[in-house]
């Protein structure tokens, strides 16, 4: 009997289905030879530190740094978790083959090999790996199954991010809400949560300390045009700085300006044209949604999901914007299934598809290629589902379209010494613009016909002026910003090349990036403010606290990543990662423990313990006292004075302390 096992149930249905196993048991389906089961997602986890070791169930420096001899799993606490892995062992006990049907990802990959390790499979295993659940794609998946030993760099990967987590996070928020939290604060501190804090963090303090400072720019208006003084002349052009910090320089040369009459010097025409953004990866989408719609990263990514589980849409975990060679001969077939499309997809038929290098490069693919349309049909979608759908579709067939080509036209002009520019810009071929509907009306400049040589004495004077502005601060991040600076360790970049080639550095997975944001603000170390991220003062106050570059700094935090991506590609392995780490743990373990600045993070500032947090209730159901001190035993609840003795508030949760008065 051959077994597979799929991440959720309906995926599990969906390839069931296929399969021929049509046949209800309790938590699997049957037939054809198949048995067809399923996780509920992660069903294993690493255990905590009291579950490789019962002394470090205490909080106390004396422990740290824990770094286990060995990482052991166990089951998610949970009745159906329970019941689900109880028949999974069975069918794994009783089969001659299992095949791997989890998320084609990192991920997904770990999370079936645990399984098998607690279940103790012994049976040959294969991978199935599809990038949709199309039926076409599920049975070509089938057709060219794997070896699961193939993925082991991919599991490797997946294993060296989980135990990298769990050494980091366990250590260092132990090691600082011991040596700095206040009054039972808990803070918590992990390998790409960290950094991307401190991104934005640093961006608001750039934003309180920005000061405003005025400049002037010189520009003068002719035949309706204004022209901006962008230089000097003195036979030739020579560009300088357009600004002016200094108003005395600026009046100056104000003066010359309006002494001379103004000359064209040149008109010089040109074309260039506007390329389509490339395909998307999840970042890109997220950051569109959220320009776009305003949806947060999480909902971008909880939409895909659906779109993926609905067949429409391809895998949607990737960080790819690429597409392999051999997808080509379906672009067409996809295309003309896009039935609600059919007007845009019309002047793309009759014409074999552009094969350009943006689109199609089988070295920028690893597991995935971009995102794009199954061309598959769904009515049952919602409206948050139709508008992501919509982005994907108009970019899968715009990338296949022409550039925008346009007209510009470059008038330069002179008054004495004082050089100016004027630009305008006319669209010949709006392109792929066409796929997004008519261009905007600011994107065209038309200019009166200049001649060179003419001047203001022909077509009436010029009229100079100095044009005073100010400098003014960076915005805050949005989550579209910053998801951008995740993908670049920290630097804001644009150009979507530079983007590209900078991913490799970056911190954190795409589908890890929308959970940690939700993670900072949970935590209370961020707040939303509309579509801003604003950090609190509890999160300004551990980046303060926090010198080792290695749990704050993007750009370091980054090499990370690219150390995970070379585990992946076989270039690094797991030994070296995490002897690396352990090093690199102890040595920030040794530092935080001798510091003696005596800081305190938390929510109450100061040793006066705050009264109003504790509710009328409570303080006449226990009749306690807050002491304000943090339990010497568990170091997370606080230490009250009851009736008969000191207890501690974390006590239903398992904190024995107790002390007679």
């Amino acid at each position: 009997m051959k077994v597979c096992i799929a991440e959720k149930p309906s995926v599990a249905r969906d390839i069931a289905k296929i399969l021929g196993a049509t046949h209800e048991r309790d938590g699997y389906l049957e037939g054809n030879g198949y048995q067809v089961t399923w996780a509920f997602g992660h069903l294993c986890e690493l255990k905590q530190p009291d579950g490789i070791n019962p002394a470090w169930k205490k909080w106390s420096l004396t422990y740290l740094p824990m770094i286990p001899e060995r990482y052991d799993i166990q089951l998610i606490p949970g009745a159906t978790s329970q019941k689900q892995f109880k028949i999974i062992k069975q069918l794994y006990k009783n089969a001659d083959e299992i095949i791997n049907c989890g998320d084609a990802g990192q991920e997904g990959e770990l999370i079936q090999r645990w399984i098998m390790q607690m279940a103790g499979v012994r049976c040959p295993v294969k991978r199935l790996w599809i990038s949709s659940l199309t039926e076409e794609s599920i049975r070509e998946g089938f057709r060219t199954l794997r070896p699961q030993s193939v993925y082991d760099s991919l599991y490797e990967a997946g294993l060296a991010r989980a135990e990298g987590d769990w050494l980091l996070g366990m250590n260092a928020s132990r090691l600082y809400t011991m040596k700095y939290g206040s009054y039972g604060t808990v803070l918590s501190i992990g390998r790409v949560q960290t950094p991307t804090l401190a991104i934005i963090v640093n961006r608001d303090r750039e934003i309180a300390n920005f000061r405003p400072e005025p400049y002037w720019i010189l520009q003068t208006v002719y035949r309706g045009v204004t022209f901006t003084r962008f230089g000097e002349y003195d036979g030739s052009i020579k560009a300088t700085d357009s600004k002016f910090k200094d108003n005395f320089e600026a009046k100056r040369h104000l003066a010359v300006a309006k002494a001379n009459e103004l000359k064209i010097y040149s008109v010089e025409k040109t074309k260039g044209q506007e390329l389509c953004p490339q395909l998307y990866d999840l970042t890109a989408l997220q950051v569109d949604c959220n320009k776009k719609y305003g949806y947060s990263a999480d909902k971008t990514l909880r939409t895909m999901q659906s779109l993926y589980e609905k067949k429409v849409a391809t895998y949607p975990r990737v960080d790819t914007r690429f597409l392999t060679h051999d997808i080509y001969d379906e672009c067409p077939k996809i295309l003309r299934r896009l039935k609600n499309y059919s007007d845009v997809v019309a002047p793309l038929e009759g014409e074999p598809l552009p094969k350009s290098k943006r689109v199609f490069d089988d070295s920028k693919v690893t597991d995935h290629h971009a995102i794009i349309p199954t061309g598959e049909t769904n009515s049952n979608l919602s409206d948050d589902e139709k508008r992501v759908y919509s982005l994907i579709c108009n970019r899968f067939i715009a990338v296949f379209y022409p550039p925008c080509v346009y007209a510009q036209t470059v008038v330069t002009a002179t008054a004495g010494s004082e050089a100016f520019k004027t630009t305008g810009k006319t669209i010949i071929d709006s392109g792929w613009k066409q796929v997004y509907g008519c261009v905007d009306d600011d994107e065209e400049t038309t200019l009166p016909d200049f001649r060179q040589g003419e001047s203001s004495s022909e077509y009436g004077q010029h009229r100079p002026e100095l044009v005073k502005k100010l400098t003014t601060a960076p915005k805050h991040y949005t989550e579209a910003t910053l998801l951008q600076a995740m993908e670049t360790a920290g630097k804001f970049v644009d150009d979507e090349q530079l983007r590209e080639a900078m991913k490799e550095n970056g911190i954190g997975r795409p589908s890890s990036r929308a959970g940690i944001i939700e993670t900072l603000l949970s935590r209370k170390y961020l707040v939303r403010e509309k579509k801003n991220l604003l950090s609190t003062e509890t999160g300004r106050q551990l980046i303060d606290i926090i010198k080792e570059p290695m749990l704050k700094d993007p750009g370091t935090t980054g090499q990370w990543e690219r150390k995970l991506r070379m585990i992946e590609q076989g270039k690094y392995s797991l030994q070296q990662f995490m002897s690396g780490l352990e090093e690199q743990i102890t040595k920030i373990t040794a530092d935080v423990k001798a510091d003696s600045i005596g800081k305190s993070i938390g929510q109450h500032a100061s040793l006066e313990p705050d009264k109003k947090a504790m509710t009328a209730s409570r303080r006449k159901m226990t009749g306690a006292q807050l002491v304000g001190k943090i339990c010497p035993e568990c170091g997370i609840g606080i230490i009250r004075k009851g009736k008969y003795s000191y207890f501690c508030t974390n006590h239903n949760n398992g904190c024995n302390f107790k002390r007679p008065l």
